[in-house]
């Protein structure tokens, strides 16, 4: 019988080339959604949603992106209160968490 480790709760961390492959793909990831959600903000597409994912994606690797999403909620958060203020009626984007 052989001994699972990953059973008895300990856990084994990945090989550094396993490591570095997905870094590697989370960073090629999340560029190529930033590259497709820059065009789609002049034509057809989620473009805002689009860069935002990207940002996701690259926020777990990156510091900068990290603060670029965290000042994109806040604008967001921030345009949502102005407009629900002119329409008089309360604006749900699902962007307040």
């Amino acid at each position: 019988m052989q001994d699972d480790s990953r059973l008895g709760g300990q856990h084994r961390p990945l090989p550094k080339a396993i490591q570095r492959t997905k870094r590697l793909f989370k960073i090629a990831l999340g560029f190529t959604l930033l590259a497709i959600g820059a065009p789609m903000l002049v034509l057809p597409g989620p473009g805002w949603l689009t860069i935002g994912l990207g940002l996701v994606v690259l926020a777990t690797e990156f510091i900068w992106a990290r603060r670029l999403l965290n000042r994109l909620r806040e604008q967001t958060i921030k345009l949502e209160k102005e407009a629900s203020q002119e329409l008089g009626a309360p604006i749900n984007a699902g962007c307040a968490n």
